[in-house]
Protein backbone atom coordinates (compact mmCIF):
# COMPACT_ATOMS: atom_id res chain seq x y z
CA UNK A 1 0.00 0.00 0.00
CA UNK A 2 1.41 3.08 -0.78
CA UNK A 3 0.45 6.79 1.15
CA UNK A 4 -0.42 8.24 -1.65
CA UNK A 5 -4.63 7.87 -0.70
CA UNK A 6 -3.74 8.15 2.73
CA UNK A 7 -3.78 11.75 2.46
CA UNK A 8 -7.40 11.86 0.44
CA UNK A 9 -8.87 8.97 2.04
CA UNK A 10 -12.37 9.85 0.78
CA UNK A 11 -10.76 11.14 -2.62
CA UNK A 12 -9.01 7.34 -3.26
CA UNK A 13 -12.22 5.80 -2.52
CA UNK A 14 -14.56 7.51 -4.91
CA UNK A 15 -11.42 7.01 -7.55
CA UNK A 16 -10.80 3.10 -5.93
CA UNK A 17 -7.76 3.51 -5.16
CA UNK A 18 -8.31 3.39 -1.25
CA UNK A 19 -7.23 -0.18 -0.44
CA UNK A 20 -9.47 -0.55 2.94
CA UNK A 21 -12.69 -0.01 1.29
CA UNK A 22 -14.67 -2.68 2.39
CA UNK A 23 -18.14 -1.45 0.26
CA UNK A 24 -19.67 1.74 -0.33
CA UNK A 25 -22.47 2.19 1.81
CA UNK A 26 -25.18 5.29 1.71
CA UNK A 27 -23.42 8.60 1.97
CA UNK A 28 -20.39 6.80 3.69
CA UNK A 29 -17.61 4.57 2.56
CA UNK A 30 -16.82 1.17 5.07
CA UNK A 31 -13.15 0.87 5.51
CA UNK A 32 -11.26 -0.99 7.69
CA UNK A 33 -8.96 0.74 10.02
CA UNK A 34 -5.38 0.55 9.29
CA UNK A 35 -4.12 -0.53 12.51
CA UNK A 36 -5.49 -4.21 13.69
CA UNK A 37 -4.43 -4.14 18.12
CA UNK A 38 -8.25 -4.92 18.46
CA UNK A 39 -9.53 -7.12 15.50
CA UNK A 40 -11.97 -5.51 13.40
CA UNK A 41 -11.46 -2.25 13.74
CA UNK A 42 -13.14 -0.24 10.97
CA UNK A 43 -14.08 2.99 10.08
CA UNK A 44 -17.32 4.93 8.44
CA UNK A 45 -15.71 7.98 6.02
CA UNK A 46 -18.68 10.09 4.77
CA UNK A 47 -18.44 10.03 1.33
CA UNK A 48 -18.39 14.17 0.62
CA UNK A 49 -15.02 15.62 2.40
CA UNK A 50 -17.16 18.73 2.77
CA UNK A 51 -19.33 17.13 5.50
CA UNK A 52 -17.53 18.23 8.86
CA UNK A 53 -19.70 17.07 11.46
CA UNK A 54 -23.18 15.20 11.60
CA UNK A 55 -25.47 18.12 11.52
CA UNK A 56 -23.85 19.17 7.92
CA UNK A 57 -25.95 16.46 6.44
CA UNK A 58 -29.81 17.42 6.34
CA UNK A 59 -31.65 15.15 8.34
CA UNK A 60 -32.38 12.29 5.41
CA UNK A 61 -28.89 12.31 4.65
CA UNK A 62 -27.98 11.84 8.26
CA UNK A 63 -30.25 9.43 9.02
CA UNK A 64 -29.02 7.15 6.11
CA UNK A 65 -25.41 7.73 7.43
CA UNK A 66 -26.37 6.70 10.88
CA UNK A 67 -28.01 3.86 9.53
CA UNK A 68 -24.77 2.89 7.49
CA UNK A 69 -23.34 3.04 10.61
CA UNK A 70 -25.49 0.63 11.91
CA UNK A 71 -25.12 -1.67 9.37
CA UNK A 72 -21.23 -1.70 9.65
CA UNK A 73 -21.54 -2.14 13.06
CA UNK A 74 -23.60 -5.09 12.53
CA UNK A 75 -20.92 -6.83 10.19
CA UNK A 76 -18.38 -6.08 12.15
CA UNK A 77 -20.18 -7.47 15.40
CA UNK A 78 -20.99 -10.63 13.64
CA UNK A 79 -17.00 -11.08 11.60
CA UNK A 80 -15.65 -10.71 15.37
CA UNK A 81 -18.35 -13.31 17.43
CA UNK A 82 -17.47 -15.81 14.24
CA UNK A 83 -13.58 -15.57 14.68
CA UNK A 84 -12.97 -14.81 18.36
CA UNK A 85 -15.05 -16.46 21.06
CA UNK A 86 -13.89 -13.89 23.35
CA UNK A 87 -15.34 -10.83 21.50
CA UNK A 88 -17.66 -8.47 23.76
CA UNK A 89 -18.96 -5.81 22.29
CA UNK A 90 -18.27 -2.69 19.88
CA UNK A 91 -18.17 0.93 21.08
CA UNK A 92 -19.10 3.75 18.48
CA UNK A 93 -17.04 6.84 18.29
CA UNK A 94 -17.75 9.89 15.75
CA UNK A 95 -14.92 12.48 17.54
CA UNK A 96 -13.72 14.85 14.26
CA UNK A 97 -10.61 16.44 16.41
CA UNK A 98 -7.91 15.69 13.90
CA UNK A 99 -9.77 14.61 10.66
CA UNK A 100 -12.13 16.99 10.04
CA UNK A 101 -14.58 15.75 7.59
CA UNK A 102 -16.95 13.65 9.18
CA UNK A 103 -16.05 9.64 10.07
CA UNK A 104 -17.33 7.35 12.88
CA UNK A 105 -14.88 4.70 14.62
CA UNK A 106 -16.04 1.12 15.19
CA UNK A 107 -13.83 -0.68 18.06
CA UNK A 108 -14.54 -4.34 18.55
CA UNK A 109 -14.05 -4.78 22.25
CA UNK A 110 -12.24 -8.56 23.39
CA UNK A 111 -12.13 -10.06 26.47
CA UNK A 112 -8.58 -10.83 26.66
CA UNK A 113 -7.79 -7.12 26.66
CA UNK A 114 -6.17 -5.88 30.04
CA UNK A 115 -8.26 -5.15 32.89
CA UNK A 116 -7.06 -1.73 32.91
CA UNK A 117 -8.19 -0.79 29.42
CA UNK A 118 -11.35 -3.20 28.78
CA UNK A 119 -13.61 -1.06 30.50
CA UNK A 120 -11.98 2.55 29.16
CA UNK A 121 -12.01 4.25 26.13
CA UNK A 122 -9.58 2.64 23.41
CA UNK A 123 -7.85 5.97 23.70
CA UNK A 124 -6.33 4.62 27.18
CA UNK A 125 -3.82 2.31 24.94
CA UNK A 126 -0.15 2.94 24.12
CA UNK A 127 -0.61 4.68 20.81
CA UNK A 128 3.27 3.54 19.77
CA UNK A 129 1.28 0.07 20.40
CA UNK A 130 -2.12 0.66 19.12
CA UNK A 131 -0.66 2.00 15.77
CA UNK A 132 2.75 0.19 15.65
CA UNK A 133 3.91 -1.82 13.13
CA UNK A 134 2.83 -5.36 14.78
CA UNK A 135 -0.62 -4.02 14.77
CA UNK A 136 -0.92 -2.57 10.95
CA UNK A 137 -3.70 -3.72 8.62
CA UNK A 138 -2.04 -6.79 6.67
CA UNK A 139 -2.42 -10.10 4.79
CA UNK A 140 -3.11 -11.54 8.06
CA UNK A 141 -6.05 -9.63 8.39
CA UNK A 142 -7.56 -11.08 5.21
CA UNK A 143 -10.10 -13.61 6.74
CA UNK A 144 -11.49 -11.24 8.92
CA UNK A 145 -12.18 -8.69 6.82
CA UNK A 146 -13.50 -11.14 3.84
CA UNK A 147 -16.20 -11.43 6.59
CA UNK A 148 -16.91 -8.31 7.39
CA UNK A 149 -17.44 -7.46 3.62
CA UNK A 150 -19.67 -10.49 3.42
CA UNK A 151 -22.00 -9.33 6.28
CA UNK A 152 -22.05 -5.82 4.11
CA UNK A 153 -23.18 -6.94 1.04
CA UNK A 154 -24.87 -9.90 2.00
CA UNK A 155 -26.80 -9.30 4.88
CA UNK A 156 -30.36 -7.90 4.47
CA UNK A 157 -30.11 -4.96 7.19
CA UNK A 158 -32.64 -6.01 10.02
CA UNK A 159 -35.54 -3.84 10.97
CA UNK A 160 -36.46 -2.82 14.06
CA UNK A 161 -39.68 -1.56 14.95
Amino acid sequence: MTDDWRNDRIGAAHAGRNPTVLAKLPESFAVIGDAQYLPGYCVLLVDDPAVNRLTDLPRGRRLRFLESMDRLGEAVEQACAELDPQFRRLNYEILGNTDAYLHAHLFPRYDWEPADKVRGPVWWYDPTVFYGPDTALGPQHDELRARIAHHLTSEVPTTHI
